[in-house]
């Protein structure tokens, strides 16, 4: 792996700002972003990429790159939560087994911004669609982790009706704003959308480091909660990240897709939801234990991803 890459990302500063987090709460600070900005950041990061990705996506148009690109993308989504629920199945409940795959089946917003912002240090060119990809990968794993719940629950208690279920995961605040903003961008007037280029593009980083900052405290201070799970899970946060992006290497090799295309999409299948998946848990499957799949996803796999995951999977991309 080239060395300087890994130094570049290590200093990069909206990670610099994560690890202060992290700093704050390890040494108890004071240090604390409001919940009402925190949301407001949340959301804004969202809109600024979704209209991004759409201005993108209508420029380049749709290629049979692109559609491969999203196929790839779903079929990731359906089958990660798959084969991670019979995994954590050996030591875990049905319910909890379900969350976790499911967590680890949907996305990560947040890991998808910082590689974009790595590839665009780098000067590599990924495209608009990739929005969609990551977009479209969010309910899927949703509905098949609960439909695993549903299916190997041996107390067969009466659960949220599958259309509900659908409904909800679409819904969702972060699912609906990177959609809804991602098909404003496309059908947006370019000279129009140049109006407001200085909050879509220019203020961007800021936030990200704030955000980032926030996420480093939240995600030292639930790493704590989840110990009594044992190694088990621990590890399965590592190493299951790593897998998935392989897998995805592996299969986007087999297609003619850009580098920084492949790249992208090896971050969306190693990446574990912590916002769109707990949102929807908490009505499909209130038996799951939050305290379990947050932190796995926030506290293990969401740092592993942007310090050693970035430069390690595009290292990857470019050997296989």
């Amino acid at each position: 792996m080239d060395t300087q890459i890994l130094i570049s990302n290590i200093t990069n500063p909206t990670l610099l700002f994560f690890l202060l987090g992290v700093i704050a709460a390890l040494v108890k600070s004071d240090l604390e972003i409001p919940p009402g900005s925190v949301k407001f950041i949340s959301l804004y990061l969202l809109f600024s990429i979704g209209f991004k990705g759409g201005q993108e996506l209508a420029h380049s148009g749709l290629t049979t790159e692109i559609i491969i690109t999203l196929i790839v993308a779903l079929t990731l989504a359906a089958l990660v939560p798959l084969y991670s629920f019979f995994i954590l199945k050996r030591k875990l409940n049905v319910y909890d087994a379900g969350a976790v795959a499911a967590a680890y089946g949907s996305v990560s917003a947040v890991t998808f911004v910082a590689a974009s912002g790595f590839l665009e240090a780098t000067q590599v060119h990924y495209g608009g669609h990739m929005v969609a990809a990551m977009a479209m990968m969010e309910a899927p794993a949703i509905i098949i982790g609960v439909m695993l719940i549903r299916k190997f629950d041996e107390h067969k208690e009466k659960h949220q009706s599958m259309r509900y279920i659908v409904h909800d995961a679409l819904t969702n605040g972060s699912v609906l704003m990177i959609m809804g903003s991602l098909i404003i961008g496309i059908v947006a007037d370019t000279k129009q959308a140049e109006g407001i280029k200085p909050f879509t593009s220019d203020i961007f980083k800021g936030f990200l480091a704030v955000f980032l900052l926030d996420m480093g405290m939240v995600a030292a201070k639930r790493f704590k909660a989840f110990r009594s799970y044992g190694w088990f899970v621990t590890l399965f946060g590592l190493l299951m990240p790593p897998f998935n992006a392989l897998l995805s290497i592996l299969i986007t090799s087999l297609f003619h897709i850009e580098p920084g295309n492949r790249f992208l999409i090896a971050i969306l299948a190693a990446s574990a939801s912590y916002i769109a998946v707990p949102a929807a848990m908490r009505l499909a499957a209130p038996k799951a234990d939050p305290g379990l799949y947050i932190p796995m996803a926030l506290g293990v796999t969401f740092p592993l991803n942007i310090t050693i995951g970035i430069p390690l999977y595009w290292w990857l991309v470019n050997n296989f």
